[in-house]
């Protein structure tokens, strides 16, 4: 399995693949693509190289589903008060997502 590992994470140069941030295979986690549960596999092409907050969130859901709860929390964030009050003082450098996960940017 220490080969998988090393070829998953090689997939994405040592990145995340839905947000991009840089992972090592002691931090990385095995995300499958598309659950076990709706007809995924164990294939090399479905595991994923994912960081530990990523994982969490997309849990075992679709792609689709886990862009929704990302687009859902950025909606969510810009109302809190205390959220436009640090970016109106530049505390948060607030940068708007395309929607898109880093595996659909990278050739």
């Amino acid at each position: 399995m220490k080969l998988d590992r090393q070829l998953i994470i090689e997939k994405y140069d040592y990145h995340c693949a839905y947000c991009g941030c840089e992972i090592t295979l002691k931090t990385m986690q095995v995300d499958h693509k598309t659950s076990i549960h709706i007809g995924g596999t164990n294939d090399i092409e479905n595991l994923m190289p994912a960081c530990r907050l990523c994982n969490h969130y997309k849990r075992a859901e679709t792609l689709e589903t886990f862009r929704g709860y990302i687009v859902d929390m950025l909606r969510k964030l810009e109302k809190v008060y205390i959220f436009r009050v640090s970016e109106k003082y530049g505390m948060i450098n607030w940068k708007k997502w395309d929607g898109l996960f880093y595996f659909e940017r990278t050739p």
